[in-house]
């Protein structure tokens, strides 16, 4: 746990049973998943888990249940981000002492603090945690997007910033732009967008990637093989999981979690962030999808 985060650290999404409550045995067998899979690390509750539907108390048992389960495997960093900085001090202390091993935190999704405002928010973060801080830097209109040259300063300066995940487009440049800003000061800047750019973003020098967790074993396979070097077996993994990945940011949460519900890791398909639903014909699109995925799942 003392080493740099580096690899695929997956989103868990949030199984909900068919009456909307947080569905504890299909999180529990989720982490189990994404162990076996070779997540090298998880991460939530994030967007791709609906943090924006779930209750500060549900949140809190989602942590303790992830960190629980994980059993000190692969690190756990907890999402907090919240609406103000003194509720995501909270939640982050909480998280500490339930034994996340980091915290990733976007600026308040609702406020949208200016550069200033951003750099006050982890300077206080920062001054209240003992653990690892990722800065979560997304796209609008969720995100407060930052520059470069904010997310070097804050990794130069505040004592416990030392990853970041970059979602701005174009990504792959901006991980490029934040790796030349932060120099030495910077532990690791991740991707995201579902890995979508991953080869590009692992040329450029990024740490890893935080993808949702329904391929883990696909992204963990493809993100060796561009470790070992060998980009062209990787490419034709990535290749393969594309149409995926493009069909993932159609319908997003729907997708993700119909593929752990065929896969048998949860027990339903229900979202509760509106609209999260696929019809017959998605279904249809994703069966012809899977075909050439399927034989590339190991578990």
């Amino acid at each position: 746990m003392t080493q740099p985060w580096r690899g695929i650290f997956v989103i868990v999404v949030t199984p909900f049973t068919e009456g909307y409550e947080l569905d504890e045995t299909s999180l529990r067998r989720e982490i189990r998943f994404c162990i076996e899979a070779g997540a090298h690390g998880l991460v939530g509750p994030a967007n791709a888990s609906e943090f924006t539907t779930l209750s500060d108390d549900e949140r809190r048992r989602w942590i303790e249940i992830v960190v629980s389960e994980a059993g000190h495997q692969i690190p756990v960093i907890a999402a907090t981000t919240s609406g103000h900085a003194l509720p995501t001090i909270a939640l982050s202390q909480y998280a500490q002492r339930a034994g996340a091993d980091g915290i990733m935190a976007m600026p308040p999704h609702i406020l949208h603090p200016d550069a200033a405002g951003c750099y006050e928010y982890y300077k206080a973060l920062s001054n209240a945690l003992e653990i690892p801080i990722c800065i979560q830097n997304y796209i609008a209109p969720i995100g407060t997007p930052m520059g470069p040259d904010l997310l070097a300063r804050m990794c130069r300066d505040l004592q416990h910033v030392d990853y970041i995940k970059e979602e701005t487009l174009p990504e792959p440049r901006q991980i490029s732009a934040t790796i030349t800003a932060s120099a030495d000061h910077c532990k690791g800047v991740f991707g995201g967008q579902g890995g979508i750019y991953l080869p590009d973003e692992h040329r450029r020098g990024a740490a890893g990637n935080m993808p949702a967790c329904q391929a883990t074993d696909v992204q963990v396979a493809i993100w060796q093989k561009l470790e070992s070097g060998d980009e062209n077996g990787a490419r034709k993994l990535f290749n393969q999981l594309l149409p995926l990945i493009n069909f993932e940011r159609l319908y997003g949460l729907a997708v993700y979690k119909e593929v752990l519900f065929r896969r048998g890791v949860i027990a339903s398909r229900v979202c509760r962030a509106p609209g999260q639903q696929l019809d017959h014909n998605d279904r249809n699109e994703l069966d012809a999808i899977l075909k050439d995925i399927v034989p590339m799942f190991t578990l």
